[in-house]
């Protein structure tokens, strides 16, 4: 079959926005760059050389790198603690988020912060946070700061669908919408709340639904279709910039990992793993998506995965070897 010769992704038939070539392949970049990223801390961890939790990203890369498409200079992302992905997708430098993994002195947090703590007001990252769902009324205050400022900026707060049963969610959500604050919610369901499934945990699955009782509008979004993430992301966006208020967004996604690394994950079946990688993984998909239109051939995606694996293996090299924090660092950033 002939490839069409279109020069944007987007088309009559799916409705969506067109997104040129050189935006689809910088997020086939990045989603394959927090995917390589995390594939070499988990092998760091197993070396010993990253201490305490450490919670990977893999199969849920579309997301933060589809939704950093669409925030704006001055927007702002917090998150829970598996925040690696979205570091990188925020453009922090992979040699300072590696090196805080294994507590070195570059790290983006000196050391201090590990995985599950980082921080790059810079970047508009304001965090991992490592208390369940505790990051959803700080995203809330986010987005309060920038109505109280006049600010015409977006506070993208996400969590988990283990999080979402959390009364302090319900309580951010009230307040957010009676203010008209602009926050929008992004629930990242990829299906167990460490190692228990959605179905066994949440009387409604449908978490967009959650934000009902407050008017608070939701929709469910493939989230291992990057394409799919930045159209419903943008949607999202908008409302909130508007000054309409608070949005929620469900997406759908997958951990091929267990919750973290000292999780064997019993819970499920090689077989249920098996079978998202085979037919939804969101990087194969991508791929797939270029090579269809005719915006890369497969030596130039070769090219790109070698590229990123070399990026990895410096941070990798640069994360083992760079020198630790000095003590008196111990008696620096504490409030006393």
């Amino acid at each position: 079959m002939a490839r069409p010769k279109a020069t944007k992704a987007g088309t009559a038939e799916t409705g969506r926005s067109p997104v040129s070539k050189a935006e689809l392949l910088d997020h086939y970049r990045l989603m394959l760059l927090i995917r390589r990223f995390e594939e070499r801390a988990g092998q760091l961890y197993g070396m010993g050389l990253i201490g305490g939790f450490c919670h990977l990203y893999i199969g849920q890369e579309a997301i933060a790198v589809g939704m950093q498409a669409i925030k704006k200079p001055g927007d702002q992302i917090i998150t829970g603690y598996r925040d690696h992905g979205h570091m990188l997708a925020a453009g922090m430098d992979p040699k300072a988020v590696m090196a805080e993994l294994t507590g070195r002195a570059a790290g983006v947090a000196k050391g201090k912060g590990g995985s599950m703590h980082m921080f790059d007001v810079e970047a508009g990252f304001f965090g991992g946070h490592g208390i369940v769902g505790a990051q959803v009324s700080l995203g809330t205050g986010l987005a309060f700061a920038n109505r109280y400022r006049g600010a015409a900026n977006v506070s993208f707060t996400y969590f988990g669908d283990g999080a979402a049963n959390q009364g302090q969610v319900y309580e951010s959500f009230n307040m957010a919408e009676l203010w008209r604050l602009p926050v929008v919610y992004v629930i990242e369901n990829n299906q167990y709340a460490m190692g228990t499934s959605v179905e066994r945990a949440s009387a409604e699955t449908h978490l967009h639904k959650r934000g009902a009782s407050f008017n608070i509008p939701g929709e469910e979004v493939d989230g291992m279709d990057v394409e799919a993430v930045i159209e419903a992301g943008a949607r999202a966006a908008e409302h909130a910039r508007s000054g309409a208020g608070p949005y929620l967004l469900e997406m759908k996604t997958y951990r091929y990992r267990g919750h973290s690394m000292s999780d064997p994950a019993k819970y499920r079946t090689r077989e249920e793993v098996d079978q998202v990688k085979k037919t939804r993984d969101p990087i194969d998909h991508l791929r797939e998506r270029l090579e269809a239109l005719g915006f890369a051939e497969e030596a130039a995606l070769k090219a790109i995965d070698a590229d990123v694996k070399r990026i990895v293996a410096d941070s990798a090299e640069f994360a083992r070897t760079a020198p630790e924090p000095d003590s008196s660092e111990l008696y620096t950033d504490v409030y006393l």
